[in-house]
Formats: C-alpha cells, sequence, structure tokens
C-alpha cells in the first residue's frame, strides 16, 4: 500500500526536487516535507491541493492514499 508520504516522496524525487524546494513552494519547513514524507504528519488539506499543484498530480491521488490508510 503506497502512503501519502511515500507518493509525496516518489512524485518529488521524479521531478529531481529537493525537499528544501518543495517546501519552499509550498510555503512550509524542511522539517515539515520530511514528516510527511516519513508519516509522522499528514498535510492539511489545504497543503495537499499544494502538493498536488507543485507535483503535477492529481488531488484525488493523495487523498485515496489517505482514504486507505483509515479503512
Amino acid at each position: 500500500m503506497n502512503t501519502i508520504g511515500s507518493t509525496i516522496k516518489n512524485y518529488r524525487e521524479h521531478l529531481k526536487m529537493t525537499k528544501e524546494e518543495l517546501a519552499q513552494k509550498i510555503r512550509v519547513g524542511v522539517q515539515t516535507i520530511e514528516n510527511y514524507e516519513s508519516g509522522e504528519q499528514i498535510p492539511s488539506t489545504q497543503t495537499l491541493l499544494k502538493l498536488s499543484t507543485v507535483l503535477d498530480i492529481p488531488a484525488s491521488e493523495l487523498l485515496l492514499d489517505q482514504l486507505d490508510q483509515h479503512i
């Protein structure tokens, strides 16, 4: 099962984007990105929308990962 964090990390790496670059683009700290990718923290809905825009993926893909974790 794919988690939100692994999806974020996979797409970020696919775009050859650093954690710092992603953090700057969605206006959060690098530690926050690390927490998302490690699964320690789940992004808010608003942040998920920002991530989907920056990573150029459908927000539904991230949201479905979040729903799968709660089922």
